[in-house]
């Protein structure tokens, strides 16, 4: 059995302490996070789920043992072990019997700190190494009801071999999702293919799916296996599948009916053993009733459905994604420790956010560059929020939108006349009529 590697919250005021038994740790084969703070702590509890806090006793505001009281009320079985520099017998009499772990006093030697640590985890883990339960969801930041419940469902179906079919805004997390379906899932140890079904020129889609021999067509120079095979044993996960041709609709549709692939310009199919998991923003139903979207193929995919909710619905996870997101540009950038005033943090709580976590990570990174002291003030976040207001269309919408401008604008030259119209677009009378259709467009309106 593969068992991850245990998390450690360290906390304290004095960054020389944290960063020596930081290094000390780290040695040992933790991972390490640090906060300078007892609310710095709770956040970070939060966000990065650990499995043992080691906490300085004094702290200006939230103490040690006031941090403690306040993370029992997230998980009443974390081992907290408390360090001090005054440490007394009565102050660590009663720690232990509130339910501290253990009480341990400066100068601390490291061998201490890591013996402690590891008495810690193997009692919490009932004398095996800890293996880190949450591994499989470590990368989703949340703590709200509508997204545990998500990810309760999203655990038992990962156990299955059931194709997935993720729905949701465009930024709400599809792709992350579907990341820690395929880590929760017996193809955890096969690879993870994310495939944007609207990135790739519709002509090459094809080939890049199922492959192609060597001679299929033209600048078919050598035969190449394509995404399927190369997903063998584990997940391919399909992204914009409402974005998809029908042409190869067909093809996909016998691939999950069939469990083989067939190259292009080859006569003889290949098996592959692929999970299949997809995600759209689109409203499929309305695609099939507007044929561009094959009804069997949806009955394929959408075995289980699981919805992300968009980020105005779960508003608890906005403080923990924001500072999440600043601890990951602060590695990148010059590692200046920068936080959020409380009105600030509550101009993010209030924020619309029609671009949902992708247009907060934004906001946050232009915030961080634009603030010139350790505060990002309110009006910083007021600035960088209407910078990012107008939403950036998907690519699959905005091509859409084109279509339907560039039609209209075809048949307002040629006062109706469609078969000028699919002459001026070179393309053939019969396609120009399906894309008419496609976009609910009467040629006589235009007619003078």
């Amino acid at each position: 059995m593969t068992y991850a590697q245990p998390t450690v919250l360290l906390v304290d005021d004095e960054t020389d302490l944290l960063r020596l038994w930081r290094l000390r740790l780290e040695s040992s084969g933790y991972a390490v996070v640090t906060a300078e703070s007892g609310e710095e702590a709770l956040a970070a509890f939060a966000a990065h789920k650990p499995d043992v806090v080691l906490t300085d006793l004094r702290m200006p505001g939230i103490d040690g043992m006031a941090l403690f009281e306040a993370l029992r009320q997230y998980n009443k079985s974390i081992p907290v072990i408390i360090i001090t520099a005054h440490g007394s017998i009565p102050e660590a009499v009663e720690a232990t019997r509130q339910g501290v772990f253990s009480f341990l006093t400066k100068p601390l030697e490291g061998a201490t700190l890591v013996g402690e640590v590891e008495k810690a985890l193997a009692l919490s883990a009932g004398g095996d190494r800890f293996e880190k339960r949450d591994a499989w969801r470590q990368d989703i930041i949340c703590q709200s009801p509508v997204m545990e419940e998500l990810l309760s469902r999203a655990k038992l179906v990962a156990e299955t071999d059931s194709t997935v079919l993720l729905r949701g805004e465009s930024g709400t997390g599809k792709e992350l999702l579907a990341i820690a379906l395929h880590k929760a899932s017996h193809y955890r140890n096969g690879p993870f293919i994310p495939v944007n079904c609207t990135a790739i020129p519709e002509s090459l889609l094809e080939s890049e799916l199922f492959g192609h021999v060597k001679g299929s067509f033209t600048g078919a120079v050598k035969s190449y296996a394509g995404l399927f095979q190369s997903a063998h044993n584990g997940t391919l996960f399909l992204d914009e599948i409402g974005d998809m041709p029908l042409h190869i609709q067909v093809k996909l549709l016998r691939v999950l009916q069939d469990r083989q692939i067939r190259p292009v310009g080859s006569p003889q199919p290949v098996p592959v053993n692929v999970r299949i998991i997809s995600a759209t923003h689109r409203n499929l139903e309305e695609a099939i009733r507007d044929n561009t979207f094959r009804e069997d193929l949806f009955y394929r995919l959408n075995v289980v459905s699981l919805e992300l909710p968009p980020l105005h619905r779960r508003k608890e996870d906005i403080p923990l994604l924001a500072e999440h997101f600043i601890d990951l540009l602060r590695e990148k950038g010059d590692g200046q420790m920068k936080r959020f005033t409380p009105e600030a943090m509550q101009v993010l709580v209030e924020a619309p956010w029609p671009g949902n976590v992708r247009q907060l990570y934004n906001v946050v990174e232009n915030a961080m560059a634009l603030a010139t002291s350790p505060l990002i003030s309110e009006d910083l976040l007021h600035d960088a929020i209407k910078q990012h207001q107008k939403k950036i269309l998907p690519f699959s919408e905005a091509k859409r939108q084109f279509e339907q401008q560039y039609l209209i604008q075809l048949l307002q030259t040629t006062q109706g006349n469609v078969s000028q119209a699919a002459r001026l677009a070179q393309r053939n009378r019969t396609d120009f009529y399906k894309l008419l259709n496609r976009h609910h467009i009467v040629p006589s309106l235009y007619k003078e």
